[in-house]
């Protein structure tokens, strides 16, 4: 049974929420702040429905948060329509955005979606050995070999190369790398990126001035192509 934290501080929408999902067959843990909804990740919910609107956090704050502990899939249900709160939602790494009022039916579409785009990147995620043209990544023994020698990373670059190989293609956001990797106090430090992805491609690109593998999606993040 597929479980669902939702996070809302308004108790008709969680008492709709956990009547339509209920009824739909889903599990429903509920939390009405931040706080709670940081100490109810750790019963790992599946997805996370989360409103932005809360009393305690800021709900970037607690998107930060979440991505530190719980790989879910985290839908946003919120009364803001600013371009900017979507953006700040989903470079800090919220997976869907949807607006208040919502319909039901569109809603339940999009948690389907976003807990079966989950379910492929685990699944993809599981795999011990990723091949690039270039080079290959044992992310159980956490070694890098090319053109048959082991490629020795910092921990920082392993992080970061972690990150992005576990994405399987998907862009990552500046402000969601800095704060898999750095932690939520550097999702400003955007420098590190460059100077750490400089020197990954110096040690797994074969020409890192045009590189393959690692690679800069101008405006929106970074991504991994093997």
């Amino acid at each position: 049974m597929t479980t669902v934290l939702v996070v809302d501080d308004d108790p008709q929408i969680v008492r709709a929420l956990r009547i339509s999902l209920n009824a739909h067959g889903y599990r429903v843990l509920t939390a009405a702040d931040g706080a709670s909804a940081l100490r109810a990740a750790e019963e790992r919910p599946d997805v996370v429905v989360l409103d932005l609107g809360l009393p305690d956090l800021d709900g970037v704050d607690v998107i930060t948060g979440l991505r530190r502990v719980t790989t879910a899939p985290i839908v946003v249900l919120s009364a803001r329509l600013g371009s900017a709160d979507k953006v700040r939602a989903l470079d800090a790494g919220a997976d869907d955005y949807v607006t208040k009022p919502f319909g039901v039916d569109e809603f339940l579409a999009r948690l389907r979606a976003a807990v079966r785009r989950a379910t492929t990147r685990q699944a993809r995620a599981d795999e011990p050995t990723v091949r690039a043209a270039s080079f290959t990544v044992d992310l159980t023994a956490k070694r890098i070999h090319r053109d048959g020698a082991e490629v020795h990373l910092t921990p920082t670059e392993w992080g970061l190369l972690e990150a992005l190989v576990r994405a399987r293609g998907e862009v990552l956001s500046p402000r969601r790398l800095l704060a898999e990797v750095w932690g939520p106090n550097h999702t400003s430090a955007t420098h590190y990126l460059r100077v750490y992805l400089v020197q990954l491609r110096r040690k797994l690109e074969p020409d890192p001035a045009h590189p393959r593998h690692l690679l800069t999606e101008p405006g929106r993040g970074y991504r991994f192509q093997p």
